[in-house]
């Protein structure tokens, strides 16, 4: 039995409630975060928490962001639920006004806050040592996938629908351009070792892991290009792979039932996940 936070109070998860007339539950009106957890301590946090502030600002929610309340949170919910390795999981939304209503609510309606943690193994991953196969469809989402908000609708049908297919992801395809995965950044690697990943916009998520993950290939002196490409392009690439906070990075060996090179996952992969967890896990708070 988890103990989660809800609206500031710390209680078992089966006496957890929230109002019905909360807009994250009737109009998707609410963002979120997840952070990771290894050895008990929190992966970039302060980037997190940086993303959060930007996004309650982008739908215009109330809500301070005070980054040292939210710190102790989410460490008493690490204590309370003895989490070694997992995840936290933040969530924001515009609060629950008297009755449904299109209209935002007036600003004296209080944001509605609510955490829990998630056990879950990080470091030892099977789909990162056998690799992940993709299958492609359309970018259906809003446009505005730069906020991070809890309308993941879409996401979710095409991970099942990926499912269905036999593929363990899906990534999406606007205009003839993969954007990203179903919940993740997406990445090919080419002939000359250069990593190709999209440019930042409103067609992604600025992603927490992304920046990381960029700053561990300067360090292993990996030439980084930001563009769209295609998935044919991707197919012919030498590696693929995503990154995202709850799977670090996660090689790709197949597309749409094309092999990538010899169908195993690549060394590029492997070493920037190595030296993503190492670097991480040091500056873990």
């Amino acid at each position: 039995m988890r103990t989660v936070y809800v609206n500031g109070q710390y209680v078992p998860e089966n006496e957890a409630t929230v109002s019905i007339f909360d807009r994250a539950f009737l109009f998707a009106d609410a963002v979120y975060e997840v952070t990771s957890v290894l050895d008990g301590k929190l992966i970039d946090f302060h980037g997190h928490m940086t993303r959060l502030e930007r996004s309650l600002k982008e739908l215009g929610i109330n809500f301070t962001v005070d980054s040292d309340a939210l710190l102790a949170i989410h460490r008493d919910l690490i204590s309370k639920n003895d989490i070694t390795e997992g995840l936290i999981y933040l969530q924001v939304s515009r609060g629950a006004a008297a009755d449904r209503d299109f209209m935002f609510p007036s600003d004296d309606v209080k944001p509605g806050l609510v955490l829990f943690t998630q056990a879950k193994s990080l470091i030892k991953s099977a789909a990162a040592e056998r690799g992940l196969k993709i299958a492609s469809f359309p970018d259906q989402r809003w446009r505005r996938c730069d906020i991070k908000t809890v309308q993941l609708l879409y996401s979710s049908l095409v991970k099942n629908e990926a499912a269905k297919k036999g593929a363990d992801d899906a990534w999406l395809v606007l205009d003839g351009k993969v954007t990203e995965g179903s919940s993740n950044n997406a990445y090919i690697v080419d002939e000359n070792n250069t990593i190709i990943t999209r440019q930042l916009s409103n067609d992604i998520l600025h992603g927490i892991t992304r920046k990381a993950i960029l700053q561990c290939a300067a360090e292993l002196d990996l030439k980084v290009e930001e563009r769209a490409f295609t998935i044919a392009e991707a197919q012919k690439a030498k590696e693929a792979f995503i990154t995202s906070a709850s799977s670090f990075v996660y090689p790709v060996v197949e597309i749409d039932g094309v092999a990538i090179t010899d169908g195993k996952p690549g060394p590029i992969a492997k070493r920037l996940r190595e030296i993503y967890i190492d670097a991480n896990r040091a500056a873990a708070i």
